[in-house]
């Protein structure tokens, strides 16, 4: 099977911070396979940067824009970026 790699940065605004929404991406990561960081902006927003198999990221994202319990998504953000950077984890960014 050829590697589709793709990498993704993801955008999501509401509320998003202090609801556990960064932990909760995390264990998504991990369970798609997906590598690469997610953090809190200084603008009160949370940045993913997401990297693997292109069916894993859609299935990923689209669980991603649910958040944990107590969030609320109002918008998404999503970019192909090209970076040649090969992420081997997935990083929470403190």
């Amino acid at each position: 099977m050829i590697e589709n790699i793709k990498t993704y940065k993801v955008l999501l605004l509401g509320r998003v911070q202090g609801v556990g929404f960064r932990y909760f991406v995390e264990s998504i990561a991990s369970k798609y396979d997906i590598s690469g960081y997610v953090r809190n902006t200084f603008d009160r927003k949370v940045e993913v940067v997401c990297q693997g198999e292109e069916e894993d990221l859609k299935q990923f994202i689209d669980e991603v824009k649910k958040g944990p319990a107590f969030s609320v998504v109002t918008d998404v953000k999503i970019e192909e970026i090209k970076d040649s950077r090969k992420y081997s984890i997935f990083d929470i960014k403190f």
